[in-house]
């Protein structure tokens, strides 16, 4: 019997890899997905679930796809020492995120998506991180408060916001106006830059995501259950050189973002949450072998494969009705 069913995906880095493991064995126990979300890698996953690509299709494009590449350097990161601060210093990362958003930008291109216009309404649902006004945005509904039509945003330019992680890829800038009152005729409009970054920062699992609103009854007259996709598991405590400013904010940031995968999951959320083990990778290992990338595929196995035997659609009713408000059932 087909399920159909709305996904949240949990960030992590290149330890995203994980996710599509767990996806291949929810689709092949019949499961489809409605309304998908994520942070990061998860809204990686996610976007490209809404644009048609199923879990074997992922896993395919995941093999193929050095990562290494996304930290390409620029002629001024590649000046030794001096090169990657300067840099830091002036566009805020240490690597640029274009070449993610093109990467992503093709593979959508291919399934014929480019806006979120070309999507279902309320389809996908990426989650950023304002951190020059400290709010959490879920796009691409909430672009429009920068004047900007939510149809109209690029899909590739929302994951690219909601992977930016912090000092390592370059934020995305929104420049826009800001009126204020007039008190002197010295004071007149000025630029405001807005700098959009992970959307981990203030939400790295957005599992209450579809909570809040009734998405009303999928294909069977019933409603529409929502399962979590959560990565867990510390990485391995290798030990990190701190030679410098650089490298001590690279280590405070890793710390920062691994710390996410530690974080409690309340005793409400287990029953829609498939918890799935890292085995020790790090957010920022983009240098995966492929063994280490296999692993990880496995991980997500072993895990959707362990929820999914113990899942059913009246466990889930009840457990929603036990946990009153968790979700609208």
């Amino acid at each position: 019997m087909r399920v159909q069913v709305n996904a949240v995906f949990q960030g992590g880095g290149v330890k995203g890899i994980a996710l599509t493991g767990a996806i291949t064995v929810a689709e092949q126990r019949g499961f489809q997905f409605h309304n998908v979300a994520g942070t990061s890698s998860g809204a990686i996953v996610a976007s490209l679930l809404a644009a048609g690509y199923d879990g074997e299709q992922l896993r395919a494009i995941i093999e193929q796809t050095p990562f290494a590449t996304f930290m390409g350097q620029s002629m001024l990161s590649s000046v030794k020492v001096v090169g990657p601060a300067v840099r830091l210093l002036l566009k805020k990362g240490l690597y640029s995120g274009d070449p993610l958003e093109t990467w992503i930008e093709r593979l959508l291109a291919a399934k014929g998506i480019r806006t979120f216009g070309d999507l279902r309404p309320q389809q996908l649902r990426i989650i950023a991180s304002d951190i020059s006004q400290g709010k959490l945005l879920v796009l691409p509904d909430d672009i429009a408060k920068y004047g900007i039509d939510p149809l109209q945003l690029t899909v590739a330019r929302a994951v690219r916001m909601s992977a930016s992680l912090p000092f390592f890829f370059d934020p995305v800038v929104i420049h826009r106006k800001k009126t204020f009152r007039k008190t002197s005729p010295l004071v007149s409009n000025l630029d405001t830059d807005i700098y959009i970054v992970d959307g981990g920062v203030l939400s790295n699992f957005p599992l209450w995501i579809f909570d809040d609103e009734q998405h009303g009854l999928n294909r069977d007259r019933r409603p529409t259950p929502t399962i979590g996709f959560q990565l867990v598991g510390r990485a391995a405590q290798k030990p990190r050189h701190i030679g410098g400013p650089l490298s001590m904010l690279q280590a405070m940031f890793t710390t920062m973002m691994d710390a996410h995968d530690e974080r409690f999951i309340e005793k409400h959320n287990e029953f829609r949450t498939i918890k799935i083990s890292t085995m020790g990778v790090r957010t920022t290992d983009f240098d995966l072998s492929k063994e280490e990338s296999s692993l990880l595929f496995e991980s997500g196995v072993r895990a959707a494969s362990k929820f999914f035997q113990a899942w059913s659609y009246q466990t889930y009713v009840a457990m929603a009705a036990k946990w009153g408000g968790v979700h609208k059932i």
